[in-house]
């Protein structure tokens, strides 16, 4: 918790709450199902949480995200970035879809288990979902090329804050071979937000698609 604390200090009681709740849920599920590598998970707030927050932490620099804001988490896994975002917007509305159903089941138990009433699941890929969103954030599912196309349907026409609605995901590495040629894309070193060692060379990259 207190790499967390050391970027948003003045969080409210009820949130700080939820989040040290995380600390102690995802080690009891990853000892039955491996949602995140038993590597890395002692790292649980500054690799996953804290990662997952950089996304509220850009939006926050354009006003946003306003009340009534709605994000798709697509591959989720077990929550990341869907419900540390859930817990720092409890006015915004977050659905978390992933392919793997075990990994569904465990980010609906810690969300449950915690009180967020914002987030709601799907078992299934973005083909199969039908809802339209603000903003489709995701951490690393896939080449942008191919991630672009794919979730095009799930973006409303309306942007309902100051940022245009579109993608925001957190990468790693060279992108530029992944970026559509008629695309305009914003890339941000993460260590402009949180200045960790592990955060060396990965970025968020936002993606507008409305006009």
């Amino acid at each position: 918790m207190d790499i967390l604390l050391k970027y948003f200090p003045n969080l409210p009681q009820h949130m700080l709450e939820q989040f040290a709740a995380l600390g102690v849920l995802y080690p009891e599920w990853n000892e039955k199902i491996n949602v995140i590598s038993r590597k890395d998970i002692h790292n649980l707030y500054s690799h996953h949480v804290l990662h997952s927050l950089v996304i509220s932490r850009f939006l926050s620099d354009y006003g946003e995200p306003v009340d009534g804001t709605t994000f798709i988490d697509l591959g989720t896994g077990g929550g990341f970035p869907g419900i540390p975002m859930a817990i720092m917007h409890p006015n915004c509305n977050f659905h978390l879809i992933d392919r793997i159903g075990k990994k569904i089941k465990v980010a609906q138990s810690i969300a449950e288990s915690i009180g967020l009433t914002n987030v709601t699941f799907q078992h299934g890929d973005i083909g199969e979902c039908k809802l339209k969103a603000n903003f489709v954030i995701s951490r690393a599912v896939m080449r942008l090329d191919a991630l672009l196309p794919l979730i095009r349907k799930n973006i409303m026409p309306k942007s309902h804050g100051r940022l245009k609605n579109g993608l925001i995901c957190l990468k790693g590495g060279d992108i530029d071979s992944e970026i559509p040629n008629n695309a305009s894309v914003m890339d941000i070193d993460i260590t402009d937000f949180f200045n960790e060692p592990h955060f060396q060379e990965k970025k968020l990259i936002y993606v507008p698609m409305t006009r």
